[in-house]
């Protein structure tokens, strides 16, 4: 276990340094453990980086929690359900779901644009038959212009002036109509900006006025719940060794110590433990006591262990909405000051543009001033000659003058079409986009249960393969049932998954009836333990980066179920290391290798 990266691996009492070397398929890892001022410090390459799976579902020595977990009638969910990060899958659930979000809201713009996109074709077809008219209108106007000169050709000074009037009048009607149009967009972009100021008023006002949590009482709250959760875990991790010791006590596996505290040297360790199974040498204070007050000590403990993690697992609930709590205020807060920017950028720009709209209204007043000056100046001057030319100048300077503004308009047409065509031909990809997101999403809502689906599947299936094979007499089924149930976490109330271990047995008149775990053997609960954590590495695909199971303590089953079990077991990791008896070895066949000295 400390070669491929265990952490629950110890020094014994009188040695200073440990090591171990792993050769595996070419590659070499080692492990050195040194103790320093009573603090072992480790070092090395191990095998594995992180060996918090590995330690549940692949190293199952007697102390293993996922066995202990059943013998204890533990929560099972919460066991096979610890290797998730649950916390990230509901973070990832919200950023895909705000994508599709956006998404949406990006298919539903470019459908409206879609629907507008024959009224903005007919509207440049009719653009384009208007423009086609005035072309042709143009035209004869300037055909007949150029007939009426040629006829009343002149070169007094006269003539030169009316011409050079006609120019500035041509110029002047062109600023004017490109003001006016100016004047027009202007207008309407106030109109719009007000429209905007409206409406972000609106959600300013559906926004709370201030916000009705101190972030700093927040985070100094959460602060103390994190020390808090950080001690729980220091404690259970204690309790965890103190009982774990204490059992190797009981079960006489610390062989060194309690032959230290039997007086009688002339007896092996093994008789001085088997000697009396009613009573065992205290190894705290040297004195025999019931082994029934040892065993009850360590129920207390277990449930002492039972309520800190049950405490620990409402002050994970408790951080979490806390964090939940202090993110939306923040988002509430941050949209307000959002909205009030926008606010305030909407105003100033609409000053600004009524500026503009204020310059734009004089120059007009100043250029249609000066065009009715030119029209007065060009009429004197005109006065000795045709009217018809006169007004053939300003027919063909206002066709002049209508070509260009629908020209313009066409332009700016084609181009919103263009525009709107090209964003139209990527509402295929944002539908596969949202596809995507709806697919992804529904993958992370159903990953939780899907792993607890399969766990439970696991070992239902594969603990009826086991109690077939090993031929347990009274037990007719063990299985898990996964139900729903609503349990408080924090302020709100979810449904939480909950592993029910059903116990079926049989009497001798072949009735089924339900019994539980307390009610066991000591073998049939270490072969449901080993199952379940079985169930585990299949589920959690441990054997992809763990290659090896370690079973240890298998005394309590016998030595030709042991020998089915390993077996059975073989079929689901490429190497297993087992820790047997002499006896209990002497039951599997030649065909494995033997470590017959350390």
């Amino acid at each position: 276990m400390g070669a491929l990266g265990s952490d629950r691996v110890s020094l014994k009492a009188d040695s200073e340094e440990g090591s171990v070397e792993l050769a595996l398929d070419g590659e070499t890892y080692t492990r050195t453990l040194e103790r320093r001022n009573d603090v072992v410090v480790r070092s090395g390459e191990p095998y594995l980086d992180d060996s918090t799976v590995a330690d549940l579902f692949a190293f199952l020595l007697e102390s293993n929690e996922a066995r202990q977990a059943v013998a204890r009638g533990d929560d099972l969910r919460e066991l096979i359900m610890r290797p998730i990060d649950t916390e990230q899958i509901r973070t990832e659930i919200e950023r895909v779901r705000s994508d599709r979000k956006r998404i949406d809201n990006e298919i539903e713009r470019i459908k409206s644009l879609k629907s507008k996109l024959p009224t903005l074709e007919s509207r440049r077809g009719d653009l384009r038959e208007q423009i086609a008219e005035v072309e042709a209108e143009l035209e004869t106007k300037r055909n007949a212009l150029d007939e009426s000169e040629n006829k009343n050709s002149d070169d007094s000074d006269q003539s030169q002036k009316r011409e050079q009037k006609l120019s500035e009048l041509q110029s002047a009607q062109s600023q004017l109509e490109n003001t006016r149009f100016q004047i027009e967009t202007e207008t309407e972009s106030i109109e719009t900006l007000q429209a905007e100021i409206e409406s972000l008023h609106e959600e300013l006002e559906s926004l709370p006025d201030t916000i009705d949590i101190d972030p700093a009482a927040i985070d100094a709250e959460l602060d103390q719940l994190r020390e808090k959760q950080s001690s729980l875990n220091a404690n259970t991790t204690q309790l965890q060794s103190i009982i774990q010791f204490n059992e190797e006590m009981l079960n006489g596996t610390n062989a060194e110590i309690a032959a230290a505290l039997r007086e009688d040297e002339s007896q092996s360790v093994t008789d001085q433990l088997l000697a009396d199974t009613d009573s065992v040498i205290c190894w705290t204070c040297g004195s025999e006591v019931e082994t029934t007050q040892i065993e009850s000590t360590i129920d207390s403990l277990r449930n002492l262990r039972k309520q800190k993690l049950s405490e620990r697992s409402k002050i994970k609930s408790k951080i979490s909405d806390l964090k939940t709590k202090r993110q939306d205020a923040q988002k509430k807060s941050q949209r307000k000051s959002s909205v009030s920017r926008q606010i305030d950028r909407a105003e100033r720009e609409i000053e600004e543009r009524k500026e503009r709209l204020q310059s734009l209204k004089d120059r007009r007043t100043e250029l249609a001033t000066q065009a009715e000056t030119l029209e007065d100046e060009i009429e004197t001057l005109a006065a000795a000659e045709e009217n018809e030319t006169l007004d053939q100048h300003k027919a063909v300077t206002k066709l002049e003058l209508q070509l260009d503004r629908l020209t313009d308009n066409l332009t700016a047409l084609e181009r919103e079409i263009e525009e709107t065509e090209t964003e139209i031909d990527g509402l295929s990809q944002l539908e596969d986009d949202r596809e995507d997101a709806t697919e992804r999403l529904a993958e992370l809502r159903t990953k939780i249960e899907s792993i607890e689906r399969q766990s439970v599947d696991a070992f239902n299936t594969h603990m009826e393969s086991v109690l077939d094979i090993l031929g347990y007499e009274n037990i007719e089924r063990i299985w898990i049932e996964r139900t729903e149930k609503t349990v408080r976490e924090g302020r709100r109330k979810v449904d939480r998954s909950v592993f029910t271990l059903h116990i079926v047995r049989q009497n001798e008149n072949g009735a089924a009836y339900e019994d539980t775990i307390d009610h066991l053997s000591e073998s049939e609960r270490e072969v449901t333990g080993l199952v379940f954590a079985l169930a585990g590495y299949l589920v959690h695909d441990v054997h992809e980066t763990v290659p090896i199971m370690i079973l240890d303590s298998l005394e309590a089953i016998d030595s030709n179920r042991i020998a089915q079990l390993i077996e059975y077991f073989e079929a689901y990791a490429d190497t297993i290391v087992v820790a047997l008896l002499p006896e209990d070895a002497e039951a599997l066949d030649s065909g494995y290798n033997y470590v017959e000295a350390i």
